[in-house]
């Protein structure tokens, strides 16, 4: 099947940016300088920019299922080090979602395929909080509540990188976030008291 009707609907989405301001395309092309790092899911009812009412170029974007930070990836490192290093980004935004798939199917233990092994990160997070997640009443709360505790064991990760310390070794002003979306209310809720802003900083 063609995709027409996406190429239809670029085509309208183009015309309506340059009627709203002539110059958007040729700011967008001269200049990358966002303030935000996004790590997100990959879950489709998460569109990033639209969420935090930001327009393309003032975010800057990683995404992979169930928004694992793995001191392994390269992908999410690459991203990591570009928008701190290069980019200088000020914040950097971990996001996790209510009613993730991933996260539901290591509540469930569910086997995925392929992405099994991939969220075998996410399993040992489950792992570490078994007794509270046993405690809770029914797989939807454990399900939303795994998705709070991954949101802190990423923003974890961020902060224990190379990249992260050693921007804070720089004296650099970097503020580390967790958040998580609420796909029922469209809200974002911040699970941090405040956000983490040097090595020194406990989760």
């Amino acid at each position: 099947m063609h995709l027409k009707h996406l190429l239809e609907n670029n085509r309208r989405w183009s015309q309506e940016m340059t009627r709203r301001d002539p110059t958007f395309f040729k700011r967008l092309v001269d200049q990358q300088s966002p303030k935000y790092l996004w790590i997100g899911c990959s879950d489709s009812r998460v569109p990033a920019n639209e969420i935090v009412g930001l327009l393309p170029g003032e975010l800057f974007v990683h995404r992979n299922v169930a928004n694992l930070v793995v001191h392994t990836d390269l992908n999410c490192l690459s991203v990591l080090q570009y928008a701190v290093e290069v980019l200088k980004v000020e914040h950097v935004i971990v996001c996790g979602h209510y009613g993730c798939g991933g996260v539901q199917a290591v509540i469930e233990k569910r086997e995925v395929g392929l992405a099994s092994n991939w969220l075998r990160h996410l399993a040992d997070v489950a792992d570490r909080h078994a007794a509270e997640l046993a405690a809770l009443p029914n797989d939807s709360e454990r399900g939303s509540r795994l998705c709070e505790l991954n949101v802190v064991e990423q923003v974890r990760h961020v902060c224990e990188s190379t990249i992260v310390l050693n921007a804070w070794k720089e004296e650099r002003s970097l503020l580390v976030h967790g958040w998580v979306y609420g796909l029922q209310d469209g809200l974002l809720r911040d699970l941090l008291k405040t956000p983490v802003a040097s090595a020194r900083d406990k989760l």
